[in-house]
């Protein structure tokens, strides 16, 4: 693959890397600075470094001996619909449906997840086909950059960047605490707390050293880790919080809700179901004979529902992501079969 692309008025200040993913929206980042490192990638005929600036008219010299079918990809999940709740020039905030991982999954590199969803969009809005290994002559009018991550299982807001500039001062504005995110969580139990309060459970949270994958409570090795928590809605034996985590550990609120007795009605990991049933929470009911009951969720009854982050010129923006239809059809037979007392 060669190419000589001289760089435009409009990309000027842009770091080398920056420039060439915009270029080869489907190629891997990481392989691309590796080419620059190897001397296969030129600035005006010298080598130089990945994170070089970008001068109007410098020409970027392209000369990688590999097939485009051989070269790295990164992850594309095409034709998945994902919602844009916010968008500015510098960022973009998205829902996630549950079940949707956010990053390829380690043993299926090839399924569909957000960030591939995020990268089929920005080729869709540039019109790029997705199926085509690099598009030097176009590119991206911006690359995708989730700047955190919700669980798999859980559904909501996902703040998203535009430019690496966007990047680097939101995950600041996370650093410094200036980013606030609410979740919905259902959880089961009788949550004491009245109307109006709240709570905050701080406590550390580390790896499980018996069970990989999994995050505890610890105590010695533990990292710091609090949640703020008040009730949303109390049903009989069931309880909606609204949790805010005030750092963003693994798990943080799972473990967290568990840890003080109170885990998600739906967790396989810290709680004890993979799915809620109409039969579970009604008296006497009964499925038809012959029939199989379809749960009325089968995912974590988690719910990223609010998010708020300021602008580049200090503008907080609040964006909430509607409840989805299994997550409202819980809560509609617990007002409707659960009631509070």
């Amino acid at each position: 693959m060669a190419d000589h692309i001289v760089v435009p008025r409009e990309r000027h200040g842009i770091e080398l890397d920056e420039f060439l993913c915009l270029l080869y929206p489907l190629l891997n980042k990481g392989f691309l600075r590796g080419q620059i490192r190897d001397g296969k990638i030129l600035l005006d005929g010298r080598k130089t470094m990945p994170s070089t600036h970008l001068r109007t008219d410098q020409v970027v010299s392209i000369d990688i001996d590999e097939s485009p079918d051989k070269l790295p990809q990164a992850p594309v999940s095409p034709r998945i619909e994902i919602d844009v709740l916010y968008e500015d020039e510098e960022v973009l905030v998205v829902d996630k449906p549950a079940g949707l991982p956010v990053e390829p999954e380690r043993w299926q590199r090839g399924s569909a997840c957000l960030s591939g969803a995020l990268l089929d969009l920005a080729l869709r809005r540039s019109e790029l086909e997705p199926d085509s290994p690099a598009e030097a002559s176009a590119g991206l009018n911006f690359r995708p950059r989730l700047v955190h991550r919700i669980d798999k299982g859980t559904s909501g807001v996902v703040l998203v960047a535009k430019t690496l500039e966007a990047e680097r001062r939101l995950r600041e504005a996370f650093s410094t605490r200036d980013i606030h995110k609410s979740y919905l969580a259902l959880v089961e139990g009788e949550y004491p707390l009245a109307a109006g309060e709240f709570e905050t459970i701080d406590l550390p949270i580390g790896p499980d050293r018996r069970k990989s994958g999994r995050m505890t409570v610890a105590e010695k090795g533990g990292k710091e880790s609090t949640t703020r928590v008040s009730v949303d809605h109390a049903f009989h034996g069931f309880t909606l919080l609204r949790c805010e985590p005030l750092t963003g550990r693994t798990h943080q609120i799972r473990v967290h809700l568990a840890f003080t007795g109170f885990s998600l009605a739906v967790d396989p990991v810290y709680g004890r179901r993979d799915s809620l049933a109409l039969s579970e929470i009604k008296r006497n009911y009964r499925v038809k004979r012959g029939r199989k009951e379809s749960p009325l969720i089968d995912r974590l009854t988690l719910h990223a529902h609010r998010l708020e982050f300021p602008d580049s010129e200090g503008t907080v923006h609040e964006v909430e992501a509607p409840l989805p239809k299994d997550f409202n059809r819980v809560l509609k037979q617990l007002a409707k079969v659960r009631p509070a007392h």
